[in-house]
């Protein structure tokens, strides 16, 4: 027999083991190259359990990724019923998985409820059962020798795992591995790439607005430096913000509003937000608030040190960037600049008007023509000056009354400021009581409080005179708690040469003694005798005049008188007492007279 008859013909199950170990090596390999393939995470896990799922044949296989914390989550699955176990979290160091873990090595069970090989937990036990699963294969997924998950495949029945099953699925499982970590570092490279070109847009964002910053600065700087005021910066800002920007005076007045786009075509001229405002100067810098209407306000305040010179209000309907704030705040610095400007020449025009106002009331004799000269360099015609006006607040300081009178001295073509600690103006006027109550109005309206406002008529430009009368009769409106109207000395000049104001409790005394029994009698009986006293010495003593004054009759005056007469006594009329009575009724009805 030759050798060849004496060979053996090949076995059957032998050829069925290698033709099944080619298909499953081919497959494998197949697999492994299409995992190469993916690059998102969750892509490649899904293409893990699945192609597991059909290389092994198990009935479901499922990754469980290992935590920082030790504990395995069931991350993708094939196979499973139970969404509870699609979501399962294994504990460190028990199961299956907690013995690869530690192993590094793949381990498997015939019956996983039954096996008492390893350590169980109860939460995940619980969820074997609605899934069904007995025989179970974990195999681990290597990095770098690093343990990072692992590759379960499970049976619903109980059987042993054959060696080349575990050998199959540890190989699979090390090309998983592979794609895995590579899909891992391909998503933290995208994730740095995204961060860099953020980081890259910021940066370019942050140049823009730094160069538009810079730019506004410049246009900013330009106003103050070629003379621009309010407007001018509310145009710039609207250019550059677009919305509304309005500029308030430290009064809260409106003095420059500029609209831009029809993002703002509706709105009108807005008013101060209280609480932007508010938390702004509480600040010193900016705050924004909403309205109900969802209109953004922000408010920067205009200071100089703790000096709050006004508000800049930027209106948009939608919230302005950190960069715009900054440009608000910054056109806030560049108004108080011009503020600041705008007061320093504001002063040195009320020094020198204060200095010329000086000269005019101080003069002796005629004005010498070198006076005259300066004055008109002012546009103040030195001839024209017709009227001296003192003004006087109990609440506000000679100085800022006196800087409201210089503010309006060139509308009445005249001069003003302090003089020996009285406001003070001179000017041109057709009629004096009508500039006084004129000027009594606006000074109430801008000091926001009560002001005495008195007038004085000057002739042949006597003009220190006329001061000095006026002051006594300011002294005297004060004497008698007078503090807020406007007149004319030609209401109190007599009485301001009789009384010394330093002496008011003289005066106090003087009224007393002359009316309190009148007034006393009139409190008490509702009775008019002041009144018609007052309109008595008014019409100089003619009944019937008086009764026609007082609208009353002529018996009814004489009743009043008779009245009188047991009040004062019969001696009234006499030329002594009544000087006396005249004069106090007539300073009595000073001290009542409406403002």
């Amino acid at each position: 027999m030759s050798s060849i008859d004496a060979r053996s013909p090949a076995s059957p199950d032998l050829v069925t083991y290698r033709l099944r170990r080619e298909r499953e090596l081919s497959s494998l390999y197949a697999t492994a190259r299409s995992l190469t393939a993916l690059g998102e995470i969750d892509a490649v896990l899904d293409s893990i359990v699945r192609e597991a799922h059909e290389l092994v044949g198990t009935d479901f296989t499922y990754l469980s990724l290992l935590g920082d914390d030790g504990e395995l989550t069931v991350t993708a699955s094939q196979g499973t019923i139970s969404p509870a176990f699609r979501a399962a979290h294994i504990p460190s160091g028990t199961g299956v998985g907690g013995r690869v873990i530690a192993t590094g090595a793949a381990a498997w069970v015939s019956n996983y409820l039954a096996t008492r090989d390893v350590l169980h937990d109860e939460t995940f036990d619980d969820l074997v059962t609605p899934e069904g699963m007995v025989a179970l294969l974990g195999v681990p997924l290597l990095v770098r020798g690093e343990v990072i998950g692992v590759l379960f495949a499970a049976d619903r029945t109980e059987r042993p795992f054959e060696n080349d099953e575990v050998a199959l699925l540890s190989a699979f499982a090390d090309h998983a591995a592979v794609a895995l970590n590579n899909a891992r570092l391909y998503a933290e490279s995208r994730s740095a790439l995204r961060e860099l070109q953020d980081a890259y847009a910021t940066i370019e964002q942050q140049v823009a607005v730094m160069e538009r910053a810079q730019s506004v600065h410049e246009s900013l700087t330009r106003v103050v430096l070629t003379g621009g005021g309010a407007q001018e910066i509310a145009q710039l800002l609207v250019e550059h913000l677009h919305g509304a920007v309005t500029v308030f005076d430290r009064s809260g007045a409106v003095v420059a509003t500029c609209t831009h786009g029809p993002d703002v075509a509706a709105l009108t001229v807005p008013r101060p937000s209280p609480d932007a405002v508010e938390q702004a100067r509480q600040s010193g810098r900016w705050a924004t608030t909403t309205d109900r209407t969802g209109v953004y306000n922000s408010a920067a305040t205009v200071q100089a040190g703790d000096t709050h010179l006004g508000v800049l209000l930027l209106t948009r309907s939608y919230e302005p960037a950190a960069g715009d704030i900054r440009t608000l705040e910054r056109a806030a610095q560049i108004m108080g600049l011009l503020i600041l400007k705008e007061t320093a020449v504001a002063e040195a025009e009320e020094r020198v008007s204060g200095e010329l106002l000086t000269e005019l009331l101080l003069a002796a004799g005629p004005i010498g023509p070198g006076l005259r000269s300066r004055a008109q360099t002012r546009g103040v015609d030195v001839g024209a000056l017709d009227v001296l006006v003192v003004a006087e607040s109990d609440t506000r300081g000679a100085a800022e009354v006196g800087r409201r009178l210089h503010a309006m001295s060139h509308e009445w073509s005249g001069v003003a400021g302090e003089h020996l600690g009285h406001a003070t103006m001179l000017l041109s006027a057709t009629d004096a009581p009508q500039a006084a109550r004129t000027i009594h109005a606006r000074l109430k309206r801008e000091l926001g409080s009560p002001v005495r406002v008195v007038a004085e008529r000057v002739a042949d430009e006597r003009w220190g005179a006329a001061h000095l009368l006026a002051v006594r009769c300011a002294a005297l409106m004060q004497t008698l708690g007078v503090s807020d109207r406007g007149a004319t000395t030609g209401d109190f000049a007599m009485f301001a040469l009789l009384f010394d104001s330093e002496r008011r409790d003289d005066l106090d005394r003087f009224l007393d003694t002359s009316l309190t029994s009148l007034v006393d009698h009139d409190a008490r009986r509702s009775t008019a005798l002041v009144p018609t006293l007052t309109a008595y010495f008014k019409h100089a003593g003619h009944l019937r005049r008086t009764a026609d004054d007082l609208h009353v009759h002529l018996n009814t005056l004489v009743k009043r008188l008779d009245r009188v007469d047991s009040i004062l006594g019969d001696d009234w009329r006499s030329p002594d007492r009544a000087l006396q009575l005249h004069v106090a009724l007539r300073l009595h009805e000073l001290r009542s007279a409406p403002s």
